[in-house]
C-alpha cells in the first residue's frame, strides 16, 4: 500500500469501507430520482425488500444533507418494473432529497461515525512518532538574545541553521530621523540603549495621531528590482496586529496613497519584544529607482511608542544557511523556549535563523478536511479498530473479524515503519 498524504477523511473513509465491505460497500453512489426529506431513491442498488434495512447513509461533501449521517429504516421495492430501491431513513434529512446525489451506504455494523473516530484514533496512535513537517524564519539572533519564543505551530525541533549569507542593501539604519515629511504627533528619536544593531529610530505617537499618518526620509536611488524581500526589526510598547503599521517605498517622495510603489505590511508584534519581521515585495520589477521610504501608522493605536531598526531589502533565494551543532541548542519544554549557549549565541551572531521541525498531525473534524499523516498507515489502522468493532457489535463470523483484525494491525505497523526516522528531535512542551 502506497503512502499519501492530503487525502480528505472522505476519501480515507471510502478506502476503509473497501477494505471492509468489499463489493457490499456502495462508494459514489447516486440517487437515480429525487425524493423526499425521508426517502432516497436508486435504480441502481440490489437486492429484495428490506435488503437495506438498518443500513447507514451517508452524502457526501457537497451534496445536499452532506454530513448528516442516517440509518435505513425501510427498503421498498417502489416498481417490479422500474426497479426503485426507496430506502425510508430516520430521522429525517434536513433538506429533500434530490436526484443525483452522491452518498455513502454502510452495512450495519460499520457506522461510518465510527470509521471518523476510527481515523482520528489512528492519528493519536503517532503522535510523538510522526510530525508535519514546519520551518520558520520568524526568528533573528543578535548575538545576545539567549531565549527565543519558539513559534507555536512547533512540537518538535530537529534542525536550526543561522544565513551566513544573503544578498541584501540595507534601506535605513533607523539611527536617525526621517526628516523628508514629518508629523508634529510623532516624536521622532534616536535611542542607543533599546536597540538592536547600532541604534534604533523610536517614535513616541501622541494620542491626537490618527490612522494614515506617516513620516518619510530620502535615501538616495535604490534599484531594488533584483530582490525579493524587506526586512527589519520593530517593538511596540502596544501589541501590534498586522498591518498597524506599514512601510512605503516610492520613486519620488512617498505620498501615502496608492501611488506609492510599495505598500508593505508589518507583521503581528508582541509588545514590549522586538520582532523581526520579513515581507515579499509586491512590485519589485517597478523598484528600479528607490529614493524615499515612509513608516505608516495604518490602523489608531492610541498613544505609544514603537522602535524601528536594520530595515533592509534581500534576495531571499541566495541566503546561504549553516548549520548550528546540536550541542550548542536545546528547547526548554517547560516555556517552549529556544536556547542557545554561549557557543551558540557566538556562532549565530547577528544573522537570521532557520528553525526545522514538525507539527503534531491535527484531528479530521470534517469530510474536507486533509491528512496530513499518510494515508496507507490510517486506513490499515482505521480498519483494524473497525474489525475489532464489528467483531462485538455482530455475531456474524468473530474470530474471523478479530484474525483480520490482527491482520491488519501488522499491515499498520509496516506502514508505521516507513515513517522518516526522527534524528537529532528535540520535543517542546
Amino acid at each position: 500500500m502506497a503512502g499519501v498524504e492530503g487525502l480528505t477523511r472522505q476519501a480515507i473513509r471510502r478506502l476503509i469501507g473497501f477494505a471492509l465491505m468489499g463489493g457490499d460497500f456502495v462508494v459514489s453512489a447516486t440517487t437515480t430520482a429525487g425524493g423526499d426529506t425521508s426517502s432516497v431513491i436508486d435504480r441502481s442498488l440490489y437486492g429484495g425488500a428490506d435488503n437495506y434495512n438498518n443500513w447507514w447513509i451517508l452524502p457526501a461533501t457537497g451534496e445536499t444533507n452532506a454530513g448528516e449521517i442516517r440509518r435505513v429504516d425501510d427498503t421498498v421495492i417502489d416498481s417490479p418494473t422500474a426497479g426503485d430501491r426507496d430506502l425510508t431513513i430516520r430521522p429525517v434529512f434536513g433538506a429533500t432529497v434530490p436526484s443525483g446525489m452522491d452518498y455513502e451506504l454502510w452495512r450495519p455494523e460499520y457506522p461510518p461515525a465510527r470509521a471518523n473516530d476510527a481515523i482520528n484514533q489512528a492519528i493519536n496512535s503517532v503522535m510523538g512518532r510522526f510530525y508535519v513537517r514546519e520551518e520558520s524564519l520568524a526568528l533573528h539572533a543578535d548575538g545576545r538574545t539567549i531565549r527565543f519564543d519558539l513559534p507555536s505551530e512547533f512540537a518538535m525541533v530537529d534542525r536550526v541553521e543561522y544565513r551566513d549569507q544573503v544578498q541584501g542593501l540595507v534601506l535605513h539604519q533607523c539611527d536617525r530621523s526621517f526628516d523628508e515629511t514629518t508629523d508634529a504627533d510623532f516624536t521622532q528619536t534616536t535611542d542607543s540603549q533599546d536597540r538592536k544593531l547600532g541604534s534604533s529610530l523610536k517614535l513616541a505617537v501622541a494620542a491626537a495621531a490618527a490612522a494614515g499618518d506617516f513620516v518619510t526620509d530620502n535615501i538616495g536611488s535604490s534599484d531594488l528590482s533584483q530582490y525579493t524581500h524587506l526586512e527589519g526589526w520593530i517593538k511596540s510598547s502596544v501589541a501590534l496586529s498586522a498591518a498597524d503599521y506599514v512601510i512605503r517605498l516610492d520613486n519620488g517622495v512617498v505620498q501615502g496613497d496608492a501611488t506609492d510603489l510599495e505598500i508593505l505590511s508589518v507583521p503581528a508584534a508582541t509588545a514590549g519584544i522586538w520582532t523581526y519581521w520579513r515581507v515579499a515585495l509586491v512590485n519589485p520589477q517597478s523598484d528600479t529607482a528607490i529614493v524615499s521610504i515612509g513608516i505608516e501608522m495604518n490602523v489608531d493605536k492610541g498613544a505609544h511608542t514603537v522602535w524601528f531598526d536594520d530595515i533592509k531589502v534581500v534576495d531571499n533565494n541566495t541566503g546561504v544557511w549553516v548549520k548550528l551543532p546540536k550541542q550548542v541548542w536545546r528547547i526548554d519544554r517547560e516555556t517552549d523556549d529556544l536556547v542557545l549557549s554561549a557557543e551558540g549565541r557566538a556562532a549565530a551572531g547577528y544573522h537570521l535563523l532557520k528553525v526545522s521541525g514538525g507539527s503534531n498531525p491535527a484531528q479530521l473534524t470534517a469530510d474536507s478536511g486533509v491528512a496530513t499523516v499518510p494515508e496507507s498507515y490510517l486506513v490499515a489502522k482505521a480498519v483494524a479498530l473497525m474489525l475489532r468493532g464489528g467483531s462485538r457489535a455482530s455475531e456474524d463470523d468473530a474470530d474471523g473479524r478479530r484474525s483480520l483484525a490482527r491482520d491488519w494491525d501488522l499491515e499498520a505497523m509496516l506502514e508505521r515503519g516507513k515513517f522518516p526516522p526522527l534524528v537529532d528531535a528535540r520535543i517542546a512542551g
